[in-house]
This record gives structure tokens, C-alpha cells and sequence, in this order.
């Protein structure tokens, strides 16, 4: 897809607040999180949907497309704790459009189940990377576009939480599906709240196995997708 947005390639995060407490973006128009619920439905879908916590193990690679409030970040760590998890979760994000740790902050009191978490993660929000016992977090800024490539790793489990593909097309293109592909782990799996088809096609032409499943409270369907591992065909 060409892009038609060259003004979109980073930059720093321009908030409207809805009801005190749900951060919209003001460039793409559209909320950083479910009306609903956003911690339950980054649970469903991008939990269950990369079928954790079953899946974990010590080095598990969590890589992200959009990192918004850091959401799924902590939901991720507080499955991983309670769980009993041993070793490390990495977690790498890539984000073009950052808060600030106040911004976060403040996004994160609409969720008092992981009050206790942020408050605790407080003195390493804003930081590119960071290292605890039980993560190792890094975050890539910039156009996804760009820096993916670039990218020396491979994801276990992906979730694109981009914005809604018709707000953030250039999130969601052919070619950034691609690098996915190209960057995740054999058996590695992707989620994400869409199932826009163009998405789902993507995808598919990346290698991965796609399956449209039952999505979250007023949304249809969402997107689950594998990537064969051939070593177990």
C-alpha cells in the first residue's frame, strides 16, 4: 500500500482524554484502549489469543506494534507473575508515538487490578529499555516500517495493537505483515483485535495459518494466526 500519510513517522503522543480517564489519539482519531474494558479485552484477545499463559517459558519474546499505554505490557507481566513463571519475559515494543510516564500513569488508573504493578514499573516508565528479574523490556521508536527490518530478533507471540486499520492503515500494510513473518519464531503466533480482511490476507501471504475468531464484547471477530513450525510437520 502506498503511504499517504509521510508526516506520520514519529513523534510524541497528542492526547484528548474521554471521560477523564481514555486517552484518544488526536492524530488517528481513535482511543488507546476498549470502551469497555481494556484490560479484559487485552486479556482475550491478546493473552488468550497467543494462547498464554500455556505457552510461557523462560525467554518467552513478546514483540508488540504499537505500545500505546503500556497496557498489554503490564497485563503480560501480572499473567506472567501469577502464574509462577520462572526466568524472564522479554517484551519488545515498537512505538512511534510515545506517552510520557504521566500520560501512562494517568491511563492506568482506569484499571485498579494493576495499580500496584504500575506504580511499581513508575521509575522506568519513559525509558527504552529496562531490565527487572522477571523482564527484559525494550522499546523501538520510530516507523515500524523502518525499524522492524532492522530488528535482530524473533517474536514467540506478536500482538498487533495498532490502531484501527482504517485510521492507521500504514500499520497494518502488506509489507509490515511481511516483517512480522519474517521476525517471528517457528510456532510463534500472532493476535489482534481486527479482522479487517486486507489484514488477515497480509498475514496469510506472510506464512502464517489465519483464523478468524469470536472477538471482544461489540466486536464480531478478531484475528488469530500461527506460524508453521516445520520442524513438527
Amino acid at each position: 500500500m502506498q503511504d499517504q500519510t509521510p508526516e506520520r513517522r514519529g513523534g510524541v503522543a497528542d492526547l484528548d482524554w474521554r471521560e477523564g480517564e481514555i486517552p484518544v489519539s488526536r492524530l488517528f482519531d481513535d482511543p488507546y484502549f476498549s470502551l469497555e474494558n481494556g484490560l479484559a479485552e487485552t486479556a482475550y484477545v491478546f493473552l488468550a489469543g497467543n494462547d498464554l499463559p500455556a505457552r510461557f517459558r523462560d525467554g518467552f519474546h513478546v514483540a508488540e506494534l504499537g505500545f500505546g499505554t503500556g497496557l498489554n505490557l503490564l497485563a503480560a507481566l501480572r499473567l506472567w507473575r501469577e502464574t509462577g513463571q520462572a526466568g524472564r519475559l522479554h517484551f519488545t515494543t515498537f512505538e512511534a508515538y510515545p506517552m510520557t510516564a504521566a500520560e501512562m500513569r494517568r491511563a492506568h488508573a482506569a484499571f485498579p487490578e494493576i495499580t500496584a504493578l504500575s506504580e511499581e514499573l513508575a521509575p522506568v516508565w519513559g525509558q527504552e529499555a529496562f531490565d527487572l528479574p522477571d523482564l527484559s523490556f525494550r522499546m523501538i521508536r520510530g516507523d515500524a516500517r523502518e525499524t522492524l527490518p532492522a530488528w535482530q530478533a524473533r517474536a514467540d507471540a506478536w500482538f498487533l495493537d495498532g490502531f484501527a486499520p482504517a485510521k492507521n492503515p500504514e500499520l497494518w500494510e502488506e509489507g509490515l505483515m511481511a516483517q512480522v513473518g519474517a521476525h517471528t519464531a517457528p510456532g510463534g503466533t500472532a493476535a489482534t483485535y481486527t479482522a479487517a480482511g486486507f489484514v488477515r490476507r497480509g498475514l496469510q501471504a506472510a506464512g502464517f495459518d489465519v483464523v478468524r475468531a469470536p472477538g471482544y464484547g461489540r466486536k464480531r471477530h478478531m484475528t488469530r494466526a500461527v506460524l508453521p513450525d516445520p520442524s513438527h510437520g
